[in-house]
């Protein structure tokens, strides 16, 4: 039987772009302070966000899921698609190996659920379950689950 693939997406829901962004000491420059994706180097040490390794061990353990890292990579930054393919493996192990999808269409994969935080670059328009993760900096609210333990708790329930 086939088991449901979920879709992980990286910055804002396992990594912490918004507090490299705060720290970085490039983002304030004139040259990337609208486009801080594009830093060199910006996504080669990020920190993980709260509960993320342990939800997505949990996840993989429970044998019950196909997991994939779905992310978008900036087109003029092109070491961030490297340094996210490494960070990913510094931090997961083998649990994602050749399982990572860089695009900037994410309404173009099939699969069962996708955690991410945002609506863009196709992931409002994506065909299974969009779990709507984390804080909207732009609304200022929370999404529908904030955490990594709101994840968890909608997996028990409809597993």
């Amino acid at each position: 039987m086939k088991k449901p693939i979920i879709y992980i997406d990286m910055d804002g829901v396992i990594a912490d772009f918004s507090e490299a962004i705060k720290t970085h000491p490039e983002a304030t420059s004139e040259t990337y302070i609208d486009n801080p994706d594009n830093i060199p180097g910006i996504f080669e040490h990020l920190e993980l966000l709260p509960g993320a390794k342990e939800a997505i061990h949990h996840l993989h353990l429970s044998e019950q899921y196909d997991l994939f890292i779905l992310t978008t990579a900036p087109w003029d930054n092109p070491s961030a698609w490297m340094h996210k393919r490494l960070w990913i493996e510094a931090h997961f192990g083998k649990i994602f190996y050749k399982k990572m999808i860089i695009t900037h269409r994410k309404d173009l994969l099939v699969g069962d659920y996708l955690i991410d935080d945002r609506i863009a670059n196709g992931a409002g328009n994506f065909k299974g379950t969009h779990l709507h993760f984390g804080w909207d900096y732009i609304n200022h609210k929370n999404n529908t689950y904030p955490n990594w333990e709101a994840i968890l708790d909608y997996f028990r329930i409809h597993s």
